[in-house]
């Protein structure tokens, strides 16, 4: 699998990503352990994981797939802090969370280091200052090797990035973690053109369009099995199954059909080769869904089929997202 820079660093990670928000609920240690091997035999080796999927029961179970399974020097690991199970209050971003919370992951994946810690979500309520120098000390004492956040929206990311420049001995900021695909190209207003200009890498996840670019939602129902069908993730998939969401995968499975491949392949492969985009995380939750994944490997789209895809997929941008030139 081809390797890539995250954003201007020298951390090199595999261009498609490994996520692992269904381990310790959908996908059982066996399956996990299928999956994580199949990707470390494919050339992967971005993992992406988090201390509140299923509870830290994620980072456990990699942590022992990383003694049986896999060599943890073969992977880059990368872990997320900052959402709390707490009515009040559902992101504690302060610095003596943060550290406290970095330290268990640690303890849970059975090393002494993650290669990317990310802030899971952006705090209101502390001073970002605080929270990035919370980065700054875990990367300074060896905790994580790089830095990076999730969930940032232009301001947040372009004012966290600037501060970390800003002074010798921060640790700049390596990638950024939100949602990118043909039907949610909310990043491309603010986001990556912010990320592209400070070296930041794009991390997207849920780059299939949570599941319906896949095509498996065109009937209008959802099928067994699918994470449309449960009940904890109904909620998750229903935004997309829309008229816009219609006409999209439509093009996507026109495209598929063209090429002869998935219509998985051509949604997969669309976001892997946006500018800006360092690895999509795709979340198999068994070993027969990565391979699919696997398979847009080999796959470049033409360039009149991406036009194509940009066209009937792109966002309405309106003042002051939009060029002026063009108002």
């Amino acid at each position: 699998m081809e390797p890539r820079q995250l954003g201007h660093t020298g951390l090199r990670v595999s261009r498609l990503g490994l996520g692992t928000l269904s381990w310790g609920r959908e996908t059982s240690d066996q399956e996990a352990a299928a999956v994580l091997k199949a990707f470390w035999e494919a050339g992967g080796t971005l993992v992406d994981t988090a201390d509140v999927y299923a509870d830290g029961t994620a980072e456990h179970l990699l942590g022992r797939l990383l003694e049986t399974i896999v060599p943890r020097e073969d992977l880059v690991i990368a872990t997320k802090s900052g959402c709390v199970a707490d009515p009040h209050r559902a992101v504690d971003a302060s610095r003596g969370h943060l550290l406290t919370a970095l330290d268990a992951s640690l303890r849970r994946l059975g090393t002494d280091h993650v290669d990317l810690w990310q802030v899971h979500a952006f705090d209101p309520l502390t001073p970002l200052e605080e929270t990035l120098h919370a980065l700054d000390i875990a990367v300074s004492s060896g905790r994580a090797r790089y830095a990076g956040v999730c969930g940032f929206s232009g301001w947040q990311l372009a004012k966290a990035a600037t501060w970390q420049l800003a002074a010798p001995g921060r640790a700049r900021l390596a990638g950024a973690q939100l949602e990118y695909s043909l039907l949610q190209r909310g990043v491309e207003r603010e986001v990556l053109p912010g990320a592209r200009d400070l070296g930041v890498g794009l991390l997207p996840s849920s780059p299939l369009g949570r599941g319906v670019l896949t095509g498996k939602y065109r009937d209008g129902s959802a099928p067994a099995g699918s994470r449309g069908a449960g009940e904890r993730m109904a909620a998750f998939v229903s935004p997309y199954l829309d008229n816009t969401a219609d006409r999209i995968v439509d093009a996507v499975t026109t495209a598929a059909d063209g090429l002869a491949v998935s219509p998985l392949q051509v949604a997969l492969a669309w976001v892997r080769d946006r500018p800006g985009v360092a690895a999509p995380l795709v979340g198999a939750r068994n070993a027969q869904q990565l391979g699919q994944a696997l398979s847009a490997e080999a796959l470049t789209l033409p360039d009149e089929i991406t036009r194509a895809l940009d066209e009937v997929s792109a966002p309405v941008h309106r003042y002051p997202d939009q060029d002026w030139s063009t108002l």
